[in-house]
């Protein structure tokens, strides 16, 4: 099912925003390059807001740890987190985002 999130407009490159679909908390992450990706918002190691994070091209960066996150696999890239973290699809449609909830 496809989840109306927001305008793409209302996240700035660089950026993430928290939100909450049946309780489970997904940071929506906008690349540098435009891209928006979603992520469980809950980094593995410390269970701490990744959408409070750093964002990069490809990667989001906890905030607390420095433990990095590919946003297209959810796998970590660096320690101290070694345990991956869901990823959904999104898509764009008229300007708008959209996140496919529950995740295939």
């Amino acid at each position: 099912m496809a989840v109306k999130i927001c305008p793409v407009e209302d996240i700035k490159p660089g950026r993430a925003i928290k939100v909450t679909i049946d309780g489970h908390a997904i940071a929506i992450a906008r690349t540098k390059t435009g891209d928006v990706k979603a992520i469980d918002d809950k980094c593995s190691h410390g269970e701490i807001s990744l959408s409070e994070g750093f964002v990069d091209d490809t990667t989001i960066e906890c905030w607390a740890h420095g433990a990095k996150f590919d946003l297209s696999s959810g796998q970590p890239l660096s320690l101290p987190a070694y345990e991956p973290v869901a990823v959904f699809d999104t898509f764009i449609e008229d300007g708008v985002i959209f996140l496919e909830y529950p995740p295939a």
